[in-house]
């Protein structure tokens, strides 16, 4: 018979690792999502993001031509931000 010992911890903290790491990984994809990506990110309409957040002053964007820019890093902060400070 054989027996293995496992510290859940070192588990746990093994697991953390390596799911920040891919985390690192997807977040330096991208200098700045497009109105589709943001759409995709957030898992919201384009409706529902103008009527929400679009219009915060803390909201960084910029439309170059006829389409909106957001840089990935500053906007994720924003999101992350942004729904702690939702109280419904």
């Amino acid at each position: 018979m054989l027996n293995v010992h496992v510290d859940e911890n070192e588990i746990i903290r093994i697991c953390r690792e390596r799911v920040q790491e891919i985390v690192q990984d997807v977040e330096g994809e991208y200098v700045f999502w497009d109105s589709a990506e943001l759409k995709k990110r957030t898992c919201m309409s384009w409706n529902f993001i103008q009527e929400l957040f679009f219009y915060d002053p803390r909201f960084v964007k910029r439309k170059i031509g006829g389409k909106w820019y957001f840089p990935a890093k500053e906007t994720r902060v924003f999101l992350e931000t942004w729904l702690k400070e939702q109280t419904y």
